[in-house]
Order: structure tokens, then C-alpha cells, then sequence
């Protein structure tokens, strides 16, 4: 009895931690469509997301877009389809790579610091002191990161994806000889719009849900992971890897059952 007794409690608590990420995300976005808005809050926490995030971008996809060269390449090659390296790097970075990679970089980079953030502010009481003071921590805390992450991850992704065809040029056209022309002009036959705009869609939801996480870990930071330093590396730890694993699973329901 004891082991089934424990069981329905760890379940129950799961059930209540989800009922409780659902109802924060309620919230969240039902301060995002009720002015006023945080505008300054909001260019900040873009600074600190998308430009500050752009060199780690910049790296990833260009030396992503090169490693889908040589593969694509040589892969291709024994079937004589070598001309058709264009479109394959970048259809695979539009839809995939691109909004996958960068949801993950931007989750590694800001998401751990925006939940750090919070959690510290949580711990020593500074939320607390802004509800004293008249102002609401979702406005102030929650909304500008939301609104700032749904900006600035579908931009950094736009990037990734611009850098990582380069990439593959460099390297397919440049290195291997796959002419210049024919890179492009067979991308520019295979990939659509709809397949921009898939990518855009995921990039969009991936932004959604690295402010959620990151938001919902460092705000309830002494609630859920303990007080103290020990709940803040806590609170960040979960919420990168909790966002990293919920990325990747949404992504593929977005692939499978929507595109």
C-alpha cells in the first residue's frame, strides 16, 4: 500500500504542476492583450534574447549549414543527384534545423538566464516588493519576455537559416564544384513558401515556449524546486532541460499532424 500510496502522490503532484504551468500561461497571456505594456521592458529583454544571441547563432548555422554540405554531398553524389544539394540544405534548414537549432541555442543562452533571473528575484523578495509597491510581476517580468521571445526567435531563425544555405555554398560550391547556378536555382524551384512559412510557425511557437518555461521555473522558484542558491541551479537546470525536451516533442507533433 505504501508504493501505491506513493505513486498516486508523485502523480498527483505532477497533475498539479501541470494544472499550474497551464494557468501561468493563461495568465500570461491574457496580461499580453490588457494594456499597458512594458515597451521598455519589452526592447530590453529583445536586446537581451535576440542581439545578444545573434553571435551564437551566427556560429551554429553557418557550421550547421556546412556540415549539411559535406554530408548532403557526398550522399548525394552516389545517386548522381548532386545538383539537387541546394534545395536539400535548404529545405532541411527552413523546416527543421533552423527553428529547432535556434529554439535550442536561445534556450541554453537566455531561457537558463531568464529563469536565473527571476528565481534570484523570487529568493531575495524583490517580487514581493513589487507587489507591495503596486505593480503586477506579470506585466513587469512575464509579458516583456513572452513578447520579446516572440520576436526575436523567429528573427534569430531567419538568421540560422540565411547563414546555414551560405554555409552550404561555401562548401558545395566552392569546395566540391557544385555550380553556383545550379545551387540556387534548384532551391529556388523546390523550396516554397509554405515551407518558409512552416518554419516560421514553429519558430514562433518554440518562442512561446521557452518564455513560458524560463518564466514559469524562476517565478515559482522557492515554491516548487526549495529556497536559496541550491533552488535557483535547480530552477534553471529544469527549465533548460524541460524546454529542450518539449521543443524537440513539439516539433514533431507540428510535423506530423499540422504540416
Amino acid at each position: 500500500m505504501d508504493i501505491i500510496r506513493k505513486i498516486g502522490a508523485v502523480t498527483l503532484e505532477s497533475v498539479r504542476r501541470m494544472g499550474l504551468m497551464g494557468l501561468f500561461l493563461v495568465k500570461t497571456f491574457l496580461y499580453t492583450l490588457i494594456p499597458p505594456i512594458k515597451f521598455g521592458r519589452v526592447i530590453k529583454q529583445i536586446h537581451f534574447i535576440g542581439v545578444q544571441s545573434s553571435l551564437v547563432i551566427l556560429l551554429t548555422g553557418s557550421f550547421s549549414g556546412m556540415v549539411l554540405g559535406f554530408q548532403g554531398y557526398y550522399s548525394l553524389s552516389r545517386f548522381g543527384s548532386d545538383a539537387f544539394l541546394g534545395p536539400m540544405v535548404g529545405l532541411a534548414l527552413i523546416k527543421e534545423l533552423g527553428p529547432v537549432l535556434s529554439a535550442l541555442m536561445v534556450t541554453g543562452r537566455a531561457g537558463s538566464a531568464v529563469a536565473a533571473e527571476i528565481g534570484i528575484m523570487r529568493i531575495s523578495e524583490q517580487i514581493d516588493a513589487l507587489e507591495l509597491m503596486g505593480l503586477n510581476p506579470y506585466r513587469y517580468l512575464i509579458v516583456p519576455n513572452l513578447l520579446a521571445a516572440l520576436i526575436s526567435v523567429p528573427l534569430l531563425t531567419a538568421i540560422f537559416d540565411v547563414v546555414g544555405i551560405f554555409g552550404g555554398y561555401l562548401i558545395g560550391v566552392k569546395l566540391l564544384g557544385v555550380g553556383a547556378g545550379v545551387y540556387f536555382g534548384e532551391m529556388r524551384h523546390y523550396v516554397e513558401m509554405a515551407d518558409v512559412l512552416e518554419g516560421l510557425y514553429k519558430s514562433l511557437s518554440f518562442g512561446v515556449l521557452i518564455a513560458w518555461v524560463s518564466t514559469f521555473k524562476g517565478y515559482y522558484t522557492g515554491i516548487l524546486t526549495g529556497f536559496g542558491a541550491e533552488g535557483v541551479s535547480k530552477a534553471t537546470t529544469q527549465a533548460v532541460v524541460l524546454c529542450s525536451v518539449l521543443i524537440l516533442v513539439w516539433d514533431y507533433f507540428m510535423t506530423s499532424l499540422l504540416f
